[in-house]
């Protein structure tokens, strides 16, 4: 596979993004790249961001597949300042100053709710949590009932997971506001494969082309998977897919991914190994023999790590099951580990995402 870096996933159709769709406003804010600029006072990162904004280049954020390059680019420069600005003291904003930011979440969530909320609430919107799984759905609320009392409200920004693929495009179909994709069913997971791809520039530089990831683990119920081979390849970088039988797709030779079902050859070489969270929930019968006989094929410890390039990386979308997908010293382990950079890029990400979409409303498109 060439001399280049590798990155293995381990877990879940030929995917690309559109690369015709990239907006003059955001070229324009990419022009001159951003390569973390070291800054301690918090009036010269706010002038900084705020030259760095640009419009989002579509209405909504549905796919990875909705971003080009450029925008892809442009919209990590601007994550970069935020992680630099959520690193300081002051963390307020009042970029979203009179937006309201609904997050509506019809599965349960921490991490990616709680990073949505810290989010919204350092550019200054009003942000409210609607816990819809226990409520109105409970009472028997389609989705189009929601949708019509959302309009009523009159949000500016909807942050929505649902368990049903699809369920994100067709609230930005019946909503009059911007919807951000935040998971739905087993389809995507956007901003998680852009703040994995942040994680990774800042880990191994601007140029992330040269890599090649491994995604391991199970893919077939992974929305992050689908995610993150869309956004990976559009960078160029090589992935591979890794997972017992049972847990990949029927589809996954059409995602232009090569596909292992042995761990060590799968990560043999690689620069990063991203694994997936065995989702125990979504599954209708007996996928893996056990858990434990899962880590010993398929979980990652120190043995297996070792046939990965030197210097690898370990990434996990979160929540982790220990000593199932991963051993506890690989995942605590800074020189090895990734994740807590990623629950960080976490919330830089989302910053950069609303603010590029609230950019999007005051220049009226």
């Amino acid at each position: 596979m060439g001399g280049g870096r590798y990155l293995a996933v381990v877990g879940g159709g030929g995917v690309h993004l559109d690369s015709n769709n990239s907006s003059p406003a955001l070229a324009e804010a990419h022009r001159a790249p951003y390569s973390g600029v070291p800054m301690t006072q918090m009036a010269d990162v706010t002038e900084t961001l705020r030259t760095r904004l640009f419009p989002f280049p579509r209405p909504h954020l549905l796919s990875a597949s909705d971003l080009d390059r450029p925008d892809v680019d442009a919209l990590l420069d601007l994550a970069d300042l935020f992680l630099e600005f959520g690193r300081q003291s002051a963390k307020s904003l009042d970029l979203l100053r009179g937006r309201t930011l609904i997050n509506l979440f019809f599965e349960n969530s921490t991490r990616t709710q709680g990073s949505f909320e810290i989010a919204g609430k350092r550019l200054g919107a009003d942000v409210v949590n609607m816990a819809v799984g226990a409520s109105s759905v409970a009472k028997g609320e389609t989705l189009i009932d929601t949708a019509a009392t959302l309009v009523a409200m009159r949000p500016d920004l909807l942050v929505v997971r649902h368990w049903g693929s699809g369920a994100a495009d067709l609230l930005a179909r019946k909503v009059q506001c911007a919807v951000i994709n935040a998971g739905d069913g087993q389809h995507e997971h956007p901003t998680q494969a852009l703040l994995d791809l942040l994680t990774l520039r800042r880990a191994f530089g601007d140029d992330v082309s040269s890599l090649s990831v491994a995604i391991c683990g199970d893919i077939q119920h992974s929305r992050v998977a689908r995610s993150n081979v869309a956004l990976l390849q559009a960078m160029g970088c090589e992935v591979r897919l890794v997972g017992p039988p049972t847990l990949l797709p029927s589809e996954a030779a059409r995602w232009g991914a090569p596909v292992f079902t042995d761990m060590i050859e799968g990560i043999s070489g690689v620069d990063v190994v991203m694994m997936l969270r065995l989702q125990r929930e979504r599954m209708n019968g007996a996928f893996v023999p056990s858990t434990r006989e899962y880590f010993r094929f398929w979980g990652l410890d120190g043995e297996k790590l070792a046939h990965a390039a030197p210097g690898a990386k370990v990434m996990h979308p979160g929540p982790m099951n220990r000593g199932v997908e991963i051993e506890s010293s690989i995942a605590d382990d800074p020189a090895v580990s990734l994740i807590s950079d990623q629950v960080e890029a976490g919330v830089a990400l989302r910053m950069a995402v609303l603010a590029s979409l609230a950019e999007r409303m005051e220049a009226g498109q």
